[in-house]
């Protein structure tokens, strides 16, 4: 076989455990802290001490592919990245990587905030593997590519997170590795920033170079890669065409929460942890759980939280996304100029009802708390799954088209006249008026 049909990437029954509590990988602080553990600890170690991140991973990815990677928060995404970065190690397999290999997976990390974002080009371009030649020559593209040229002999602690993380994906995107490994670049930034992302990522594709793309952006895989695996609870569960490969994704996500509640006290999060979501549920006219919608039916949700401290301004919102993470709508609970709320340790439920009108389509709630600063306490995308069907409440009413556009059907007010070139009288004629 020739060197060019050879995988850039290959894995071989690819298994990862991690021990709970434990920390990073290869650090010597953190060997010396399992060092320690283990010289205190009491009683043999159990399996109950030990999970699976990955199991019986197998994968190949050939030169010039762009694939994609998606699943569920804890899937084992991140750590397949990260074993293909080489930042840690398989458990059990092998990881066979051919050519230079450059990852964004924190992008900005290495920058240092006391130094201008000149100086941080060059650093992170060598921590990157960069020449400084080869650094030099990229400068001014990576700069451009940007947008922070005004800024760019500033203290990056002075920029705008936008800024920071635009100038950090610049320099990553501008390697001229064989292999890139992308994490999430997508979640950052705004739309003008994503989109110069994504088509840049299609230009390294397009010079013949490997790139896996890790994103809970459907859109954006869809859009970007021919492949992709869908990876479920440390498990590979298919791998083919992208859109193929993204309806498996959503019916497994529609599956986690067919009874229209869910506990979501394990999954990931953002926030300060002082108020946690513990369970929502979708409501229908009853009040009952409910996992479907009619056309147009206000979305009610019954939210729980534990409350562990006290809060004085709790500022509560819900979120509506396509199943691929585009936002559609958010409602505050101090819309219309209302007050935020102090709560009080112990456990509240909070019932919101937003009147939005939705199309038929597959759907995510988000839910957060946040101060009154913005600051958040407790912050979940994809916190349950629901869907709108094509049929109303009355039952003519449904989407007139065979293609469904949009997701929103707004309140509207039609109405439509004869117009025989003469000014409208009183004795005109109106039909369909709604």
């Amino acid at each position: 076989m020739s060197s060019d049909r050879l995988p850039a990437i290959a894995v071989q029954e690819v298994s990862k455990q991690y021990r709970y509590g434990a920390g990073a990988d290869g650090r010597l602080a953190d060997a010396l802290q399992r060092w320690t553990r283990a010289a205190v600890r009491r009683g043999p170690r159990t399996d109950r001490d030990m999970f699976w991140a990955l199991r019986g991973v197998s994968l190949q990815v050939m030169p010039g592919e762009l694939v994609g990677v998606i699943g569920r928060n804890g899937a084992g995404k991140s750590t397949l990245l990260k074993l293909l970065a080489r930042i840690t190690t398989p458990t059990e397999g092998q990881v066979l990587m051919r050519g230079r290999v450059a990852s964004l997976l924190e992008v900005g990390a290495g920058f240092d905030p006391e130094l201008s974002g000149r100086e941080n080009v060059f650093l992170s371009g060598a921590i990157l593997g960069m020449r400084a030649r080869e650094i030099a020559d990229k400068f001014d593209e990576i700069v451009a590519f940007s947008g922070v040229e005004r800024f760019i002999d500033t203290p990056v602690k002075r920029y705008s997170s936008g800024m920071f993380v635009r100038l950090a994906f610049a320099v990553g995107a501008h390697l001229e590795s064989d292999i890139l490994l992308i994490d999430e670049v997508l979640s950052v930034g705004d739309a003008e920033f994503q989109r110069k992302c994504v088509a840049k990522m299609a230009a390294i594709s397009d010079q013949g170079r490997t790139v896996v793309f890790v994103s809970h952006n459907l859109h954006a895989v869809q859009q970007l890669c021919p492949r992709a695996y869908l990876l479920d609870g440390g498990r590979l569960a298919t791998t083919g065409p992208t859109d193929e490969v993204v309806s498996r994704y959503l019916e497994l996500v529609g599956a986690s929460s067919e009874s229209g509640t869910t506990d979501v006290g394990g999954l990931n999060r953002a926030g300060s942890g002082d108020a946690r979501l513990q369970r929502v549920a979708l409501l229908d006219h009853s009040g009952n759980p409910t996992e479907r919608l009619f056309l147009g039916q206000t979305v009610r949700a019954l939210l729980t939280f534990d409350v562990a401290q006290a809060i004085p301004d709790a500022i509560f919102q819900l979120g509506v996304s396509t199943a691929d993470g585009m936002r559609l709508a958010t409602a505050h609970s101090t819309d219309g100029g209302k007050p935020s709320h102090a709560l009080e340790p112990g456990v509240h439920t909070v019932e919101v009802a937003a009147d939005l009108g939705m199309l038929p389509g597959n759907f995510l709630l988000d839910v957060a708390v946040y101060h009154a600063n913005e600051s958040p306490i407790d912050h979940l995308d994809g916190a349950l799954a629901f869907h709108v069907v094509n049929v109303g409440e009355a039952a003519d009413d449904r989407y007139p088209l065979r293609e469904i556009r949009g997701a929103i059907r707004p309140r509207s007010t039609w109405s439509v006249v004869r117009d025989s070139g003469s000014p409208m009288t009183s004795g005109s004629t109106q039909s369909g008026s709604s």
